[in-house]
């Protein structure tokens, strides 16, 4: 019995010691880990409606940030589109931003101007079949109606170029947001 109770003990106390080498070790490696990890990381930020984007419209600032507002789109509140960065730009009251965001582009774009929105639907068909939602229609080329739209299933897929669409696609967040931004009469800037 005697020899039972020691080889019970030397087992314990070697489980004890392994446990205490391991954690050893996982407090080392976190330490490592802290130590040279970015001084931001873990800490909570705030989430920014639109990326640090200077609205000065300024093209000078253009290639110090590629997401500044584009010169010459307009004044006061109003949505800007512009075709080459497909990108949007959604601007308040005393020139903020409020949010800007990458886009698709339809087969049929709607020239440079100035355009106010003419309609809107909360869930319809698009003309390519897919199910979207937060349409937004502020144009009409050649019988095509042009508009914002977030397909339901989150795609931002290229249209096929055979088919004429005017669908201008986003990511569903960024069509929450220009459904709450863009009501009936709201001025829509495209720029080249």
């Amino acid at each position: 019995m005697r020899k039972v109770g020691t080889v019970a003990r030397s087992s314990s106390g070697l489980v004890a010691g392994l446990t205490a080498a391991a954690l050893a070790a996982v407090g080392f490696l976190a330490y490592q880990a802290s130590a040279s990890a970015p001084d931001q990381l873990g800490k909570p930020t705030t989430p920014s409606a639109a990326p640090s984007a200077h609205v000065s419209g300024d093209p000078k600032d253009k290639s110090k940030n590629p997401l500044a507002l584009p010169a010459k789109s307009g004044t006061g509140v109003r949505v800007v589109y512009s075709l080459s960065e497909r990108r949007v730009w959604l601007v308040g009251e005393n020139r903020k931003l409020t949010r800007t965001f990458e886009v698709m582009p339809s087969t049929v774009s709607p020239p440079p101007g100035v355009y106010e929105v003419t309609s809107r639907s909360g869930t319809v068909p698009g003309s390519d079949g897919v199910p979207i939602e937060h349409v937004v229609r502020f144009a009409s080329v050649d019988d095509v109606a042009i508009g914002f739209s977030a397909a339901v299933n989150g795609a931002m897929a290229s249209p096929d170029p055979d088919r004429k669409t005017g669908g201008v696609r986003m990511k569903r967040a960024d069509g929450d947001a220009m459904w709450e931004f863009a009501s009936i009469g709201s001025k829509v800037v495209v720029v080249p």
